[in-house]
């Protein structure tokens, strides 16, 4: 067996047994212009992390002197891994999005473990995200900050995927470090065409794409010309082809090569715990997904011929869902809140169908991902929601209106299912102070941190999930409805305050993101007293007017619930005679 071949089986095998990608189940959606309701670009990302505290970031604009030095953290541990030259202006930056409406999501796929560590590095994946909103006036200037910053300080991490927008261009990038010997990463990034729907979750999605012929494709080289060209829809490392090579993980033709079947091989655990979720999103806006549905079941292929008909001489995955797709109707921002809350409803995969969904059809399983059971391998589901997501988003970007106006950054905490998205402008200058950086952390309390207020009513929500999430998402859409229906008032206020003076309309908007964003927890915290009030101790109470006691419903577990003990126990639970 050759080197490249036997990498790709344990990869594959390392997917499978759960050992890649089992502690993120990121997700992100890209929604081009032409592809949208109201003309904007959105993407979506759900921070999904057992570890991670749910907060809204924010960095103030500043100009730096000449010589200046900044330190960078790894995001996901706080580690200090080294220092770098600071930008001499930096931008306003909340949560994802910068005050130019650049917005960046991201989601780890791994990918070959010999690559996942470089030793010097100083660039970790979160850095390469929050040191270019904060350097970048568009998605093309991000991606080559992400190349710079790659390139000349090392980059710490394993693969990912990147969603890099602003409000005239989606892009998706992917990118894998290099590996200790060899400094910066090799990437690709490719345009999504306007008028479709992108999206990837912890598998790397970018197969084969145009090489360079200096009109809709060039390589890292030519920065200047992508750049000013806006014709050029795929940018790519100069040497991601030829690096692949001379470590042995391509032998086939230039015109063959595919990165993500080279870099990051796709196995079971890559299409059934994470191409699953872009299907999901997918089959909502488009048909002809069924074809699709066994690869993302973790049924993969590695036919003889490529799909141009050439032998398959590097054993690449034959059967795979394309990059983007066209959708049959437009996707509006409330759309893109859904996508996010998918439990693989309307699938056979269905998670509160099946016995693990409890009396109470709960559509979650509690870690780990992967079992064993007399010797063999089981998995649950992976869907779009989970219970692990710190923090979620939807960055909406409008090309029609002053940056500072245009962008919105549609923020919540914990799981999107149970959480409410709230409009949080591009160009606010502070955070609410319920989502502020360190009110609380994972193991620090804070009554009136968001992210513990929500996921109160939300573990709360998971105890009888048939009868209690009914009213949770009646309340979530309630507050998301008027959001949506006031954005225009919104933003026709603060157009009037902007042509005056545009420091008026940040505040304005400020103003009216912060108090939206403290407003909601506050009133969250009363629905969780609400909730556990009414449904305490198994019953469900409503009030009784004019009676000191409520009304009291004990609905137990349902028929079918029963129907299943009885099946288990026999008669160890049949009342005998009058059952007194």
């Amino acid at each position: 067996m050759n080197k490249q071949i036997a990498v790709h089986f344990s990869i594959i095998f390392l997917m499978v047994t759960g050992i890649i990608n089992s502690a993120n189940a990121c997700t992100n959606y890209l929604i081009t212009k032409g592809a949208s309701t109201d003309g904007s670009t959105m993407i979506s990302y759900a921070a999904d992390s057992h570890v991670l505290y749910g907060e809204l970031y924010h960095w103030s604009a500043a100009t730096w002197p000449e010589g200046t030095m900044m330190d960078v953290y790894e995001w996901d541990t706080g580690k200090l891994l080294g220092k770098i030259e600071q930008a001499s202006q930096t931008y306003n930056v909340v949560g994802n999005m910068n005050e130019f409406q650049v917005s960046i999501g991201e989601t780890t796929y791994g990918g070959l473990k010999e690559l996942g560590s470089q030793e010097g590095a100083i660039i970790d994946y979160g850095s390469l995200i929050y040191i270019s909103l904060q350097r970048a006036k568009n998605a093309r200037e991000a991606i080559k900050m992400f190349h710079y910053l790659t390139s000349t300080y090392g980059y710490y991490s394993s693969g990912e995927s990147f969603s890099i927008a602003d409000a005239n261009e989606v892009w998706i990038m992917e990118l894998i470090g290099k590996g200790n010997g060899s400094k910066g990463a090799v990437w690709v990034a490719r345009l999504v065409p306007d008028g479709y729907v992108c999206g990837h979750a912890n598998q790397a999605r970018i197969t084969t794409f145009p090489l360079a012929n200096g009109k809709t494709s060039v390589t890292s080289d030519d920065f200047d010309q992508f750049l000013k060209n806006k014709n050029i829809e795929t940018i790519y490392a100069a040497d991601v082809i030829a690096f692949a090579r001379n470590k042995g993980l391509f032998v086939g033709k230039d015109e063959n090569f595919s990165f993500s079947d080279t870099y990051a091989p796709v196995g079971f655990g890559g299409a059934r715990f994470c191409e699953i979720r872009v299907w999901t999103m997918f089959n909502d806006v488009t048909d002809g997904m069924n074809q699709y549905w066994e690869y993302a079941k973790g049924n993969i292929e590695h036919g003889k011929k490529l799909a141009n008909g050439e032998e398959n001489t590097d054993k690449y995955a034959t059967n795979r869902m394309p990059l983007w797709v066209k959708p049959n109707q437009k996707v509006s921002v409330q759309d893109m809140f859904e996508f996010m809350r998918d439990h693989l409803e309307g699938t056979e995969l269905d998670m509160s169908k099946d016995m693990g969904a409890g009396p109470f059809g709960k559509p979650y399983r509690w870690r780990p991902l992967t079992w064993k059971v007399d010797g063999e391998n089981y998995c649950n589901e992976r869907a779009t929601a989970t219970q692990q997501t710190g923090f979620s988003f939807v960055a909406q970007m409008r090309n029609w209106l002053p940056d500072p106006i245009g962008g919105i950054f549609w923020f919540g905490v914990d799981d999107a299912s149970c959480s409410v998205y709230m409009p949080m402008y591009c160009s606010m200058t502070s955070a609410p102070s319920t989502m502020e950086r360190g009110n609380g952390a994972m193991m620090r309390w804070s009554d009136d941190a968001a992210f513990w207020v929500f996921n109160q009513v939300t573990n709360f929500t998971y105890t009888r999930w048939s009868y209690i999430y009914p009213e949770v998402a009646d309340k979530i859409h309630a507050y998301e409805d008027e959001f949506v229906t006031l954005t225009p008032m919104i933003d026709d206020m603060a157009k009037k305050l902007y042509d005056k003076n545009p420091n008026l309309a940040v505040n304005f908007l400020t103003d009216y993101s912060s108090h939206t964003g403290d407003r909601v927890t506050y009133e969250w915290k009363d629905f969780y007293k609400y909730l556990f009030m009414k449904f305490m101790d198994g019953n469900i109470k409503t009030p009784n007017p004019g009676q000191q006691n409520p009304n009291v419903n004990q609905p137990g577990y349902g028929e079918d619930w029963y129907r299943r003990i009885i099946k288990e126990t026999g008669d160890q639970f049949k009342v005998i005679g009058d059952g007194h």
